[in-house]
C-alpha cells in the first residue's frame, strides 16, 4: 500500500519576484535547483582534462568523495532513489526489469517503460517524487531526459494541481503532457532516432530542448536533466576507452551550456547545481551462461519470459549484468532453498540475498530491497579490482547479453557502488570536499530543504547539512560489516557486506563472498 500522506491546508505567500509560491520558511538561498545526471559517470574520471567544466564546478562548490548509489547499482533503481529520497523497499523500484505478474504474468517488464507506468497507476511508486511534492505546493518543475528513466521523476498523465499544469517532463523525445511536445519539435526538430557512441545528437537535442525551449519563459524552481552518456558509450566499449572519454567530454560541453543559459537568464547566482551519476561502472571479465547452468542442474528456469503459463516451482530469471533476480513461482520453499544451496557452491556467486531467512544469505531487508513485488532470491556476482585494457580498475562476472571486455555495472563491486556527486551554488561551501558517506537517496531531502519545503513524509535519505554554508555539527559515521556463512557438504560458504551509516541512512560500500573447500 502506498504510504498515507497527510497534508495540511496552507496559505501560499509569494516571493518579491512574484513568480513562485513559498510554502514554508525558506532555508536556503537559492530560488532554483538544477540536477544534471551523467548516467554511469565514475568519480575517478572527473579530471581537468576529461571534464573541465565539471572540474571547475567542483572547485566552486563541494565534491562528495564517498558517494553511493543504492543497490542494485543500475539506472532505474537510482532514478527512483534520486526522485523520492527513498530506498527500493519504500519507492518499490528494485531493478531495471522486474516480474510484475499483475501487469504481465508471462514476462518481465521494464520499470521505466510507459506501459508499466500506466498499468501500475497509483501502485507504480510507493513514495512521492521531488517533482510531485513541489507541484502540489504550486511550484513549476521541468524534467528532460534522453533515456526512459526520466519518466520516474514526473510520470502522472493527470495534471491536476496548478503546479503540475505548468510543469513538463520530456522523456526520450515525448512529453507529459503530450501537448507540450509541439513547441519543442517546432524549435528543435524531431528527436534523433539513432543512438550513436558517444550519443551526441540525442543528448544535445534533449539539453537544447530544455535550455532553449522549456526554459524560454524562465527557469523553474526544480529542473532535472538526464543524459545517456557516458553510460551508452561505456556499455558499447568500456570505461576509459577513447569513445567513453569522448562521451564524458560531450557531457561536459552540455554542462557548460546549462551554466551559460542560467547566466544569460540572470539566475546563475541564485541557482544550486547538482551533477550526479546514477551508478558507477565496471568491465566484464567473464560472462556466465546461467540459464544453461541452472537447467543442467535440474531447475525449470526461464530467462525473462515464460513460453507457457508457469507452474509452481518454475523459476523466472532476470539478468541485470552484475546481479541476477530469481522469482520462484508460488514462492516454492523447497525450490528456493535448493536454488540458494546450488548458488552457494558455484564459482561465480558473490553475495546472496533472500526474501525469507535462509542460512548463509542476507535478507532483502538488509539492503532495503524488500518491496511488495521483490524477487525471492537476488544474486550479486563476483567482482575484483583488476584493470581493463584501458587501465580502468573494476572487473565483474556478468549474466545477460553483453560481451566480455565491454562495460557493465549493477554489481556490489566497489567501482559500481561508488559514483559521482558534485554540487555548487549559493547554498554550498566553496572548494570543499565532503569525506562523509553520502548517497543518491540524500538528494531529495537536501533539495527540499534548500527550497524551503518540508517533505510530506519522512525520507530514507538525509539532508547533506555538512556541505551547506549554514552547516550544523558534522554527523557521526558508523562503519560495520554484515557477515553470513554456511557449512556445505564439501565447502564453507561465506559472504560479507561493508556498510556505512549516518543516522538512519545506510550506504553499501561493497560486498563479496564465495565457497572455500574444507
Amino acid at each position: 500500500m502506498k504510504r498515507l500522506i497527510v497534508v495540511a491546508v496552507l496559505f501560499y505567500g509569494f516571493k518579491a519576484f512574484g513568480t513562485e509560491p513559498v510554502a514554508d520558511p525558506v532555508e536556503g538561498k537559492s530560488r532554483h535547483v538544477v540536477v544534471m545526471v551523467w548516467d554511469g559517470m565514475r568519480p575517478d574520471f572527473v579530471t581537468e582534462s576529461n571534464s573541465p567544466a565539471l572540474y571547475q564546478l567542483a572547485r566552486e562548490g563541494v565534491t562528495f568523495r564517498n558517494h553511493h548509489p543504492v543497490y542494485i547499482s543500475s539506472t532505474e533503481v537510482n532514478g527512483a532513489a534520486i526522485a523520492t529520497g527513498d530506498y527500493p523497499c519504500n519507492n518499490w523500484i528494485v531493478a531495471n526489469k522486474e516480474y510484475r505478474p499483475e501487469i504481465n504474468p508471462m514476462m518481465v517488464v521494464p520499470t521505466e517503460g510507459r506501459e508499466m507506468v500506466m498499468k501500475a497507476g497509483k501502485n507504480y511508486l510507493g513514495a512521492k517524487t521531488i517533482a510531485e511534492i513541489l507541484q502540489e505546493r504550486g511550484f513549476r518543475t521541468t524534467v528532460a531526459g534522453t533515456k526512459g528513466v526520466a519518466i520516474i521523476q514526473d510520470y502522472s498523465e493527470n495534471r491536476l494541481s496548478e503546479g503540475a499544469k505548468k510543469s513538463v517532463n520530456l522523456v526520450a523525445g515525448k512529453t507529459i503532457p503530450a501537448n507540450a511536445l509541439e513547441p519543442v519539435v517546432s524549435e528543435q526538430g524531431p528527436f534523433p532516432p539513432e543512438v550513436t557512441f558517444p550519443n551526441v545528437k540525442q543528448d544535445n537535442w534533449t539539453a537544447k530542448s530544455l535550455t532553449e525551449t522549456l526554459w524560454k519563459d524562465g527557469v523553474p524552481a526544480f529542473t532535472l536533466l538526464w543524459m545517456s552518456d557516458p553510460d551508452f558509450s561505456q556499455h558499447s566499449t568500456a570505461p576509459g576507452s577513447e569513445i567513453a572519454l569522448a562521451g564524458i567530454k560531450s557531457n561536459d560541453g552540455r554542462l557548460a551550456s546549462v551554466i551559460a543559459a542560467l547566466d544569460a537568464k540572470g539566475v546563475k547566482s541564485e541557482t544550486d547545481i547538482f551533477v550526479v551519476s546514477d551508478h558507477g561502472f565496471s568491465t566484464i571479465e567473464k560472462m556466465i551462461d546461467l540459464p544453461a547452468i541452472l537447467t543442467a542442474a535440474g531447475f525449470r528456469v526461464s530467462n525473462s519470459e515464460f513460453r507457457e503459463p508457469p507452474k509452481p516451482g518454475d523459476v523466472l530469471m532476470v539478468a541485470l549484468g552484475g546481479t541476477v533476480l530469481f522469482y520462484v513461482i508460488n514462492h516454492d520453499e523447497a525450490v528456493t532453498k535448493r536454488l540458494v544451496e546450488f548458488l552457494q557452491q558455484s564459482d561465480f556467486a558473490g553475495v546472496i540475498f533472500s526474501k525469507t531467512p535462509m542460512e548463509g544469505t542476507f535478507k532483502l531487508a538488509e539492503v532495503r530491497m524488500n518491496s511488495p513485488e521483490a524477487p525471492d532470491v537476488v544474486l550479486a556476482l563476483h567482482w575484483n579490482a583488476g584493470k581493463n585494457k584501458y587501465g580502468a580498475p573494476g572487473l565483474i562476472d556478468a549474466v545477460g547479453s553483453r560481451v566480455e571486455g565491454k562495460g557493465m555495472h549493477a554489481s556490489l563491486g566497489r567501482f559500481d557502488m561508488h559514483n559521482t556527486l558534485i554540487a555548487a551554488g549559493p547554498d554550498f561551501k566553496k572548494g570543499a570536499e565532503d569525506q562523509l558517506p553520502t548517497g543518491n537517496v540524500d538528494l531529495a531531502p537536501t533539495i527540499l530543504k534548500i527550497l524551503g519545503i518540508s517533505a510530506p513524509a519522512p525520507m530514507d535519505g538525509r539532508v547533506l547539512d555538512e556541505a551547506l554554508v549554514n552547516n550544523k555539527e558534522e554527523p557521526k559515521v558508523k562503519n560495520y560489516k554484515l557477515e553470513a556463512q554456511r557449512d556445505l557438504e564439501k565447502a564453507r560458504w561465506h559472504q560479507s557486506l561493508d556498510v556505512s551509516q549516518v543516522g538512519t541512512t545506510v550506504y553499501f560500500n561493497e560486498g563479496s563472498g564465495g565457497a572455500v573447500s574444507r
